[in-house]
């Protein structure tokens, strides 16, 4: 794939995935429990819906992004129950390569087992968090396989960053210190703070975040193809999006203890 394509593509993906993190207009729940709320809202990229899930991980970032990050040789292929597994079709850079990935089929045999080919593009953010993002696109060496349907995924992908701690619904403030941006041990803060995390730190922004907890944020918006019943599509994803959360958090405990 041409390069200076494939970067162009993947920004603008990368851009969509922010602005779709960012704007809180729109959303309906369609589920919610044990601390994962997956929503909707139409999509502008096909008639089909954008789905977002939300959840925290018991883990740190980097246990959880290990975990989910969509790549071959990767930890996802053995936990996540919607996925036979991952292959690299071209490696484009350190960051960004396409991919196929196999789906088994779903809803006792309703959907059919799917493949897809993705353009992956891999982004960290300066408060540490890492990204996904995602778009199908076609590949000379990659044409539809016999016992699969091709599916296309529109932008999509996951942000995995650290969780800012909270106490009772509130955010911890602290004023700035006098030993400038460093981290700061929470203890040096405990007989102003009675109530923090004991395993917190206080961060340069003087936010204190629980370092062993992630913020899980996921996009979807697949055309699975083929000829389903919409209200399958419709009940497939949320049911498949609560658990894929339920089994990451079981994965990240089983690999990483």
């Amino acid at each position: 794939m041409d390069p200076a394509l494939a970067a162009q593509i993947s920004e603008a993906v990368a851009e969509k995935m922010l602005q779709y993190r960012r704007d809180e207009s729109g959303w309906k729940i369609c589920r919610k429990g044990n601390g994962v709320s997956v929503s909707w809202r139409p999509s502008v990229e096909f008639p089909g819906n954008l789905y977002r899930g939300e959840g925290i991980v018991n883990g740190t970032p980097e246990q959880v992004w290990d975990c989910v990050k969509p790549l071959a040789g990767t930890l996802r292929d053995k936990w996540d129950e919607n996925v036979n597994s991952f292959e690299i079709i071209e490696s484009i850079t350190d960051t960004q390569c396409v991919s196929r990935t196999t789906t088994p089929s779903a809803v006792m045999k309703l959907i059919s087992p799917r493949d897809f080919v993705d353009l992956v593009l891999v982004k960290t953010y300066e408060d540490g968090t890492v990204s996904s993002n995602a778009t199908s696109v076609e590949h000379l060496l990659c044409p539809p396989k016999p016992g699969y349907v091709r599916g296309f995924n529109h932008p999509c992908g996951c942000f995995c960053g650290p969780l800012p701690g909270t106490s009772g619904g509130r955010r911890y403030l602290a004023q700035p210190s006098p030993w400038g941006d460093q981290v700061i041990p929470t203890s040096l803060f405990a007989r102003f703070v009675n109530d923090v995390p004991a395993r917190s730190t206080l961060h340069r922004d003087h936010s204190i975040r629980e370092p062993d907890k992630t913020n899980l944020i996921t996009f979807f918006q697949t055309d699975l193809s083929g000829y389903l019943p919409q209200g399958v599509v419709d009940s497939f994803f949320p049911h498949s999006m609560a658990g894929f959360y339920t089994n990451l958090q079981k994965a990240v405990k089983k690999f990483y203890g």
